[in-house]
């Protein structure tokens, strides 16, 4: 079986040069399913794993744009619809300078597997632009907006394909994205994205949901060991949505968590973040994080070094992919650090994986630990097909026990497949069969 895995393995490092995070999101979840296809012969007899590593459409385009001093410009757009066995291809856009086709891919990819764990029916897919909102006016956003929606709208429907936001892509381009997607379409398709305002078809906890579900998954991980979050020291990498969230929702629960970042560098605030003040300069003003240590007596911007060095309980990675590697792995378990669930999307390399499972502490993959963004963004579709509109103790209730569930189908497919406790497994092997199976039942298309 393993010969198999790798032959598709290097099938696709083969068709796809030059895409590292593609290839090494590939490895990471072909690794773990040696067990599952021994199980399931059924799976290499169909070549589920040669499809399931195909996109079944992808879509590049160029998106031209004028910014506010009358200059063109021209960045180029991207959308892959890699799986759509278990319902429409769901998952965000990422407006970032990183952006190419290998980094989509890899988000796709993982995408199909974090939606399927949500058990929500939904599948697999990313998208994106080269574009920097950073920086740029309202108007210019705006313009660069309608002209990525003016190709991306004859792909997309409530039905076909359900983009979201990510990096670079809040409330503000979602208003600019639907507003262009309704006037081309002429049809007011609240369900066509997610991560709406309030007043057009939003849902409450959607804001929160990714940092909000990252915690709830490690308290779960706790709870099989009898412990909890009360009284931990936290580290949390980044800034944006989905660390402040997680931050919000760590303090919520007992925990002390003491540090954020970006790309200046990374705050140590010993006596707790400020939650409040962090939400004025990151959310309101877009400020940087030296903002927030010009404001707070007894926090310190580092600029070297790593968010990593700072000896914690519990490691929330929240920024971007491969943003924790084996040395930084190291240094956070000689720290004392027990739990790691991931904010982000594959935010440590393979080497640090392998420190922490050796380490035999709680390590939660990204696919698993945040998938209450994409399980909300889901909700948020329940919401806009029967015009309805759930208050936020009702939204919220419905992430806690989705993430619930999907800790304890990881926990279970682990226990399963030979090695309980493994997250990593557990995540892989009960996302990948919710998938294949309905793959089998669909026939070979």
């Amino acid at each position: 079986m393993q010969e198999r895995i790798e032959k598709v393995y290097e099938q696709v490092v083969q068709r796809n040069r030059g895409e590292a995070e593609f290839h090494q999101a590939v490895r990471e979840v072909l690794e773990s399913l040696d067990p599952v296809v021994s199980k399931h012969p059924e799976y290499l007899d169909a070549a589920l794993l040669e499809r399931i590593v195909e996109p079944e459409r992808q879509v590049i385009f160029r998106v031209p744009w004028t910014d506010d001093a009358g200059q063109v410009h021209v960045q180029r757009g991207f959308r892959i619809q890699f799986n759509s066995a278990l319902g429409p291809y769901k998952g965000g856009l990422r407006f970032h300078p990183s952006v190419n086709a290998g980094i989509i891919k890899f988000l796709g990819f993982e995408q199909i597997f974090k939606n399927a764990l949500t058990n929500q029916r939904i599948g697999g897919g990313k998208g994106g632009s080269d574009f920097d909102p950073h920086g740029r006016s309202d108007a210019e956003v705006m313009r660069f907006c309608q002209s990525f929606m003016t190709e991306l709208f004859r792909h997309i429907g409530p039905s076909t394909d359900v983009p979201a936001g990510d990096i670079g892509v809040g409330g503000r381009e979602i208003g600019y994205l639907f507003g262009q997607y309704k006037r081309l379409q002429n049809s007011y398709d609240a369900g066509v994205l997610t991560g709406k305002g309030l007043a057009w078809g939003g849902s409450l906890v959607r804001t929160e949901a990714t940092g909000y579900g990252t915690v709830l998954f490690a308290q779960s991980m706790l709870a099989t060991k009898g412990d909890s979050l009360e009284g931990k020291r936290v580290a949390v990498s980044g800034a944006g949505n989905v660390a402040i969230y997680a931050i919000e929702k760590a303090q919520q629960l007992g925990a002390q968590p003491i540090t954020f970042s970006d790309s200046s560098g990374y705050v140590v605030d010993e006596a707790g973040v400020d939650l409040e003040l962090l939400k004025q300069v990151k959310e309101v003003e877009r400020g940087r994080v030296a903002d927030y240590v010009a404001r707070r007596p007894g926090a310190r911007l580092v600029t070297g070094g790593s968010v990593w060095d700072v000896p914690v309980d519990v490691a929330l990675p929240c920024a971007t992919q491969n943003e924790l590697n084996g040395d930084q792995a190291a240094t956070l378990l000689r720290g004392g650090c027990g739990v790691v669930a991931e904010g982000a999307n594959m935010p440590s390399t393979p080497e640090a994986i392998e420190a922490f499972q050796a380490a035999g502490i709680l390590y939660a993959p990204g696919k698993a630990s945040n998938a209450g963004g994409v399980a909300t963004s889901a909700l948020e579709m329940e919401q806009n097909s029967s015009r309805t509109h759930w208050d936020f103790s009702k939204a919220e209730d419905k992430l806690t026990r989705i993430m619930a569930g999907i800790h304890d189908s990881c926990v279970a497919a682990a226990e399963e497949y030979g090695k309980p406790g493994d997250y990593v497994l557990g995540a892989n092997a009960a996302g990948f069969t919710r998938v294949a199976d309905v793959m089998l039942a669909h026939g070979v298309v």
